[in-house]
């Protein structure tokens, strides 16, 4: 039901016949944003993992947990989500009254890719007594199947709050539940699946890193594979992240999350040295392709059109809404 309705909504957009537009390129599109905005009573959320370009021109730039409260309280009549669609099925989750647009219906995620409903729905009906936390990066379907969802900034705590014996299933990351299980002493059962950024850092590449610049201290997401995590000297969130080389007294980071959080970093912290933590492949990069499909001219295009537009089967919408919700209140509760 949901592709379908991402195959349909597609559609829609190419017959609107925009996105082979070219744009004049004398065009601030900065200054179109923001008109656009006014006009429409928008607001505009980003991501970390964005283009800069992207996070200068946004309103709220932040992570999974830090943007789903953002969408729960706006008051805008449009959402705009410059992220991947998990992202902007939970803004309308939260907001069926309002419309909610995303610059590519086509920026997925791989993580998310990783845990399809209907066999996750089997593999949940086989371990009857557990209760299922979820990942915030999981589909509408992944969430209506789910007891709670977490992120990784309130993952923790939101596990801790099971009594210790309560069987619980995690999913779809099977490398956060791994480290949220070192750190609770939890067994919780994890469902095999990963983000393709966070698995491709090389152990091997870092360590010489690390050898060539030794004052760098290592953070990285929980994410990563656990020999990564092994060796880091902090491991949080996006938002974690960035907050540690806000306070923490040392001058050089090797960062092992996607690249896109080292543009805040550097605006927050310009004497010191961000590095990018190398992948074991030929490019020396370690950006999410899903993330970077949204750009700039994409973005404008999309608030001009207000297109492509997320919709959702009410049914599945408010299924997915109870665990959402059960998220936001132990946060509240825990202050994050």
């Amino acid at each position: 039901m949901l592709i379908q309705a991402l195959d349909t909504a597609i559609q829609n957009v190419e017959k609107a016949g925009f996105l082979d537009i070219e744009l004049d390129p004398t065009l601030d599109l900065f200054a179109e944003i923001e008109k656009l905005k006014k006009e429409k009573n928008a607001v505009l959320l980003a991501h970390y993992y964005q283009e800069p370009d992207i996070q200068d021109v946004a309103d709220y730039i932040g992570d999974s947990l830090g943007l789903a409260q953002q969408a729960e309280k706006t008051t805008a009549d449009m959402i705009v989500f410059a992220g991947v669609h998990f992202m902007a099925e939970t803004a309308k989750i939260l907001n069926p009254e309002k419309k909610v647009v995303i610059p590519d219906l086509k920026a997925g995620c791989s993580l998310s890719d990783s845990c399809p409903p209907p066999l996750f729905k089997k593999f949940k009906e086989q371990h009857p007594d557990h209760v299922v936390v979820s990942y915030i990066n999981c589909s509408a379907g992944i969430k209506a199947l789910s007891d709670v969802i977490v992120t990784s900034s309130n993952a923790r705590v939101i596990v801790e709050s099971f009594p210790k014996d309560q069987p619980i299933i995690f999913a779809p990351d099977k490398n956060l539940g791994a480290y949220i299980n070192k750190v609770t002493g939890r067994n919780m059962l994890l469902w095999n699946g990963a983000c393709m950024v966070h698995e491709i850092f090389s152990l091997e590449k870092i360590t010489k890193l690390k050898v060539r610049h030794p004052e760098a201290k290592l953070i990285a997401h929980p994410e990563c594979e656990e020999p990564i995590l092994r060796i880091a000297d902090y491991i949080g969130s996006t938002t974690g992240l960035l907050k540690y080389t806000q306070t923490d007294s040392s001058q050089e980071y090797i960062v092992a999350t996607e690249t896109g959080i080292l543009h805040q970093m550097m605006k927050a912290s310009p004497e010191k040295t961000f590095i990018p933590a190398p992948p074991n492949n030929s490019c020396a990069c370690n950006d999410c392709p899903h993330m970077k499909l949204n750009t700039l001219e994409k973005l404008y295009l999309c608030m001009k059109y207000e297109l492509p537009e997320i919709s959702m089967d009410e049914e599945l919408r408010l299924a997915a809404r109870k665990p959402i919700e059960r998220m936001l209140e132990i946060s509240a509760k825990a202050g994050l």
